[in-house]
C-alpha cells in the first residue's frame, strides 16, 4: 500500500523522539522511502547517525548548509516527497507552524511545502491542555493538516493524561490509510465491534480484569470505517483514543457491554474482539473489603457473565449477517478455537496465541488463524493494523459474494 511512497519525516525535540526510529523501521519494512529532518532539539534525543542508519539516507539538520542547499535545497526537500510526517510534534513546533515562523530547516520546509502533512503531537498534559496549544491545533486543522493522537497515558514527567504520542503502529496505520485507494466496498453496511477488557467490580475500589489493550479491536473499527462501513465500537476501559468517524460507546462490565451491543442491533457485521471476563462475583460489596490483621483471605463466590458472542450468534431476526469472534488461547490454539466456533455458533473465528512470551496482549503485532466452515487459514505474523485491514477486505469480499 505504501511501497515506493516517499515519506519525509520531521523529528522534533521530546522524549517520544525515540519512537520515530521504530516508525522508520516499519516504514522501510513496508517498502517506503524515508528521508528525515532533525530539529536541533531533536538531536538531543536521537542522533543523526541512528536516523541515517535506519533510513539509508542523509539526515538533514542545518538550514544554512551550503552543500545541502546546492544539492537539494529546502524547497526541493519539501516537494520531493509524497507525505510529510512530524513525529513527534512538540508544542513549540506546532506554534511555529501555526504562526508561519521559518527560523530553522524543519519550519522552513513546512512553510515551503505543497504536500499534505500528518502531525503526531507529544507533550506534557498541561501543555497539551493549554489554550494556546489548543488554538494552534485548531488553526492547523483548519489548514487541512491531519492530526493523529495524542493518547492518554503515563508520561516521562510522571503525570498521566492526554499528550502521549501515538504508537508507531498507529501512525503507520494513518499513513497507510492516507495512501489507501479511496474505494468503499462496505458503504451502506453497518458494523458492530467490541474491544478491550471488561472490569468486574469486587467492591468500590477493586475489580477483576485482564491484559487486553484493545488495539486489535480499535484497528478493526478503523479499517472497517476506511472501507465505508458505519461502525459502532463498544469498548471496555483502554488508554486508546476513540477512532474518528465512528459511534463510540464506552462500557465497564460484561453486562454493560452486552446491553450496548443489543441496543446497537441490527447490524450487518458483528466482530467480537473484546476479552470479556468469564465470571464476576455473585455479590459485589458496597464497601471496601477490609484486610484485618490475623484474618484469613476473604472467600469469593463467582457467577458466569453473559456470553456476548454466543448471544449475537443466536438465530433470529436481529442476528447479524456475519458474526466473527476472537479466541485468545495459550495452548492448542487451533483446536480450541475450532471448538469455540462450534459452541458459540459464530460464522468465523480468529484465534491467536496470547501466551506471555508472544507479547500479543498489549503488543502491536499478531499471528492469527482464521477458521470458518471451510477450514483454517494461518496468517503470517503482522501488525494488528495490517491484520485489521486484511480482515476488512475479506469481510467486504464475503458480503459481495453473498449479495
Amino acid at each position: 500500500m505504501i511501497s515506493g511512497k516517499r515519506i519525509l519525516l520531521v523529528v522534533t525535540g521530546g522524549i517520544a523522539a525515540y519512537k520515530s526510529l521504530e516508525l522508520i523501521r516499519r516504514l522501510r519494512d513496508s517498502g517506503a522511502f524515508v528521508r528525515a529532518i532533525l530539529t536541533k532539539s531533536g538531536t538531543e534525543f536521537v542522533t543523526p547517525l541512528s536516523v541515517s542508519a535506519l533510513t539509508g539516507e542523509k539526515t538533514f539538520i542545518d538550514l544554512f548548509s551550503l552543500t545541502d542547499e546546492t544539492e537539494i535545497g529546502h524547497i526541493q526537500l519539501s516537494r520531493q516527497s509524497d507525505l510529510i510526517v512530524i513525529v513527534p510534534a512538540s508544542a513549540d513546533f506546532m506554534a511555529k507552524m501555526a504562526h508561519g515562523r521559518a527560523d530553522d530547516l524543519a519550519s522552513t520546509v513546512m512553510l515551503a511545502t505543497d504536500k499534505d502533512i500528518l502531525l503526531a503531537p507529544a507533550m506534557n498534559v498541561r501543555m497539551w491542555d493549554h489554550p494556546a496549544t489548543q488554538e494552534n491545533l485548531a488553526t492547523l486543522r483548519k489548514r487541512g493538516i491531519q492530526v493523529i493522537g495524542p493518547n492518554d497515558g503515563a508520561m516521562a514527567c510522571g503525570e498521566f493524561g492526554p499528550g502521549r504520542m501515538s504508537e508507531p503502529s498507529e501512525i503507520l496505520a494513518a499513513i497507510e490509510s492516507y495512501f489507501a485507494p479511496k474505494t468503499t466496498p462496505l458503504a451502506g453496511h453497518s458494523a458492530l465491534v467490541t474491544a478491550g477488557p471488561t472490569h468486574e467490580a469486587l467492591d468500590p475500589v477493586r475489580y477483576i480484569a485482564n491484559h487486553s489493550s484493545g488495539k486489535q479491536g480499535y484497528a478493526i473499527a478503523r479499517a472497517l470505517k476506511t472501507l465505508g462501513a458505519n461502525v459502532t465500537l463498544v469498548s471496555g476501559p483502554t488508554h486508546l483514543p476513540p477512532p474518528d468517524g465512528i459511534t463510540y460507546i464506552p462500557i465497564t462490565s460484561a453486562r454493560e457491554m452486552l446491553k450496548a451491543c443489543e441496543n446497537a442491533l441490527p447490524v450487518d457485521i458483528a466482530i467480537c474482539t473484546a476479552a470479556v471476563a468469564d465470571w464476576r462475583v455473585t455479590e459485589q460489596s458496597n464497601q471496601k473489603i477490609k484486610k484485618i490483621s490475623g484474618d484469613d483471605a476473604p472467600t469469593l463466590s463467582f457467577i458466569q457473565n453473559p456470553d456476548i458472542l454466543a448471544t449475537l450468534s443466536k438465530q433470529g431476526p436481529k442476528r447479524p449477517g456475519l458474526v466473527i469472534g476472537f479466541a485468545a488461547e495459550t495452548e492448542n490454539v487451533e483446536s480450541n478455537a475450532k471448538s469455540k466456533r462450534q459452541r458459540k455458533g459464530c460464522d468465523w473465528i480468529l484465534a491467536n496465541d496470547v501466551s506471555p512470551e508472544t507479547g500479543t496482549f498489549g503488543g502491536d503485532d499478531n499471528t492469527l488463524f482464521l477458521i470458518d466452515e471451510t477450514g483454517t487459514d494461518c496468517w503470517e505474523k503482522m501488525s494488528k493494523e495490517a491484520s485489521a485491514a486484511k480482515l476488512s477486505v475479506l469481510i467486504a469480499d464475503k458480503l459481495k459474494l453473498n449479495t
